[in-house]
Formats: structure tokens, sequence, C-alpha cells
């Protein structure tokens, strides 16, 4: 595994150079702030990899699109309080004139310009706010923006979610910045969530799809709050070339540190939406070692983050060693029960062929915290794979029992 040297910063999605945002309130939601805009001083090289749900919001059908159509993107307009998913062929046209919109608000190429919609499904979109909401954004972009912005893509989220660092490619400082919304709909395999990635780095569109993908399958791909999966779930990457670096290529040293650095920040990302999942009250991370396969690890991590009754065991800081091996026999790989090994961080809890060393005090002091790590051995191999999930309350329940009202 490749280290690299990074220094955590403020800005979200204005960190690195040429990027400007802006959030407000214009009437979607009751009273919250419900759209934003991220914009690139200069076109930039774009990549987005999108939710694998059958049934598909009309922005996450348009972006599809306009990624196509073009190499780099200059903005994002996104919404929060209306998915506007199921909404047939006036949803398309809906998106659409938010494309249009935006473009001309900014005097760009419509092909440069994508959308993301959050919320109610099934709603169509209130044009009459949102074409002038646009205009408004665009007059009002700033390198401060990126705190409104968070704010306004939230939906039951508790805390807006940013991220940024700064690390060195041969001579040039560059900067990664991001902003992510989720909090409820969350479970793995692409992505149950939305983030929007920014970098002054210059890269080409091929390799920059390239590690996104690594990078989204090492973190929001790895994380899971109800299992259940988005319609509008997307990660949008922007990279405008401005810290001007040598162009990064495939299998350098500098694209390998790209890639660690784009990395980090989506898994810092991804923690913060386990650890805001709906009712949470504990961040659970899964570490699945001596594996024969990363994939297999991640399998029987992810089985482990699925289940609900682990995540109520652990709620209730109930050392409850036995959901866990179970299930991790029905995730579906192949290993021997007779040597896997349990502990709760580094305490351990159950040793070879059922050898139970709980320390029932030590273990409810350590389930009690507000993170809890779970340690699973399988002893046949050398490989490892992390997984966040968070624990399930009463509260999930109420949240999504009044969630339209």
């Amino acid at each position: 595994m490749i280290t690299i040297s990074m220094d955590d910063c403020q800005g979200g999605v204005t960190a690195p150079k040429g990027f400007r945002a802006a959030g407000m309130y214009c009437g979607i939601r009751k009273v919250k702030k419900d759209i934003a805009m991220i914009v690139s001083e200069v076109p930039a090289t774009s990549a987005g990899v999108f939710t694998l749900n059958k049934t598909q919001a009309a922005c996450v059908l348009v972006d599809k699109i306009q990624l196509k159509r073009s190499p780099v993107c200059s903005a994002v307009v996104v919404n929060s309080g209306n998915a506007n998913a199921c909404t047939g062929e006036r949803g398309l046209n809906d998106t659409w004139e938010m494309v249009k919109t935006t473009a001309q608000a900014l005097s760009l190429p419509e092909e440069q310009v994508m959308v993301s919609s959050t919320g109610v499904i099934g709603q169509y979109m209130p044009m009459d706010k949102v074409v002038p909401a646009i205009a408004e954004l665009a007059a009002n972009l700033s390198t401060s923006g990126n705190g409104d912005t968070a704010e306004a893509i939230m939906t039951t989220d508790t805390f807006p979610k940013e991220a940024a660092v700064h690390f060195t490619l041969g001579k040039k400082v560059v900067t990664i910045g991001g902003v992510a919304k989720g909090s409820g709909m969350i479970a793995p395999n692409m992505a149950t969530m939305l983030a929007f990635i920014t970098t002054d780095v210059a890269i080409s569109g091929e390799l920059l799809s390239k590690a996104l993908r690594a990078a989204n399958n090492r973190s929001f791909n790895r994380i899971s709050v109800d299992g259940d999966m988005s319609t509008n779930d997307m990660v949008l990457v922007m990279a405008n070339g401005l810290a001007g670096n040598v162009p990064l290529t495939e299998n350098s040293e500098e694209y390998q540190l790209f890639g660690a650095a784009l990395e980090y920040v989506l898994i810092k990302l991804a923690k913060m939406i386990a650890k805001d999942g709906e009712g949470a009250t504990k961040l659970i991370e899964i570490m699945v070692k001596g594996a024969i396969s990363e994939e297999e690890a991640a399998q029987a991590a992810r089985a482990v983050a699925n289940s609900n009754l682990v995540k109520t065991a652990i709620h209730g800081a109930d050392a409850n060693w036995g959901r866990i091996l179970a299930a991790v026999g029905y995730s579906g790989i192949d290993f021997n029960p007779d040597n896997v090994e349990i502990s709760f961080g580094e305490l351990p809890i159950l040793k070879k062929n059922y050898e139970i060393v709980l320390d029932e005090v030590k273990a409810k002091e350590l389930l009690l915290k507000d993170s809890v790590v779970i340690v699973v051995d399988l002893n046949q191999g050398s490989q490892f794979a992390r997984f966040w999930t968070c624990d399930l309350t009463k509260d999930y329940v109420h949240i999504n029992a009044s969630y339209r009202s």
C-alpha cells in the first residue's frame, strides 16, 4: 500500500484552485436550504459513478448522457427535497430544463452541465421555484460557498459532510475537496448517496474514471445503514488542472499518490455518512482480515454490516459474537468457522475452535462508546477489507415512518 503525506484543510469543494459554489433556499423544502451549485472556472475533466438500481431518477439518466456527450464538466446544480424520480417524461424534461437554465446563467455549453437531485420520490419538480434560483446561485458563487452547498444538499442528515486535503505531486501542491450527503437509503453497491469531488489536478478523463472507480470501491461501496439502494445515487468528480502539475500518466508514482489521496477523501466522507445513519448513535467499523482475497474479505464484512441483528446488538452494547459469526457464515465465502477469531478492537472475544475469552465488563465498556471496531480474523490468507455501518435504533423507524411529513 502506497503512503502519502497529506494535510487536511478547510473549504470542501472550493478548496482546490478555480472552484466556486453557492447554496440557498428556494422553496422546494419547507424551511431549509435546498439548492446548490458547484462551478469550475475552466472546463474540468469529469467522471462519475451511479446507482445500480434499475429504477433511476431523471438526473442519473441525464448525467449519463452528458458524460457521453462531453469529456468535461464545468458546473453541477443539485437540489434536495425532491428526487425527481419515477416522474416519467415530465421529470426528464424538467432535468433538461435545469441543464439549459444553468448553462445560460453561466454562459456555458449545455453539455458541460450536470444535475443531481435527492429527496422524496414520485413528486414533480417545482420548476417555478427552481429556475429563478439557478440564476441567483450563478450570481452568488464564491470560494466561501462550500458551507452553504453542504447544507443545501442535506435531507435527513444531521450534519454537513465536507473534506479536503493538500498534498504534493512533483513540485506542485495540489488539492482534492469533496462534499457528500447521506443518512438513510444507504447500502453498498454504488453509491447510495450523493458526493461531489473537486480537484485542481491535471489528469485525463480515462485515468480520472479509473481512479474514481478504485477509490469508490473502497469507500462509498463499503458503507451501509439500512441495506436500501436509492434511485438517485451518484459520485461526480471534476478535475480542472489549475494546480499546474504535469498531467498524470498511468502506473506513475504521481498517479498512485493521487489515487491514495482520492481514496482518503472518499473514505472520510463515507465514514461521516455511516456515522450519520438515520437515528444512529454509533459508528461501527468491521475489519475482516486473514482472507484469501480482498473481495472475499469485503463480502464477509458486508454481511456483518447489513445484519440487523448485529446492528441492534451493538446498539444495546450486547457482546453477541454469535450474530457476527453467523453473518460471516451466510456471506457466501468459503472458510472454516473453527479457525475464526473475533475481537472488539484489541479486546479478544473468540479464539480458534470456539474458545470464548469474552470479558463481559470490558466488552460492554467498549460497546458503549460512540465508535466500535469489530475485527474478524478468518486465518486463511493475508488479505483484508474494512466496512462501515451504524447501529439500528428506534429513531430509525420514527424518521422513516414520517419521511414525507
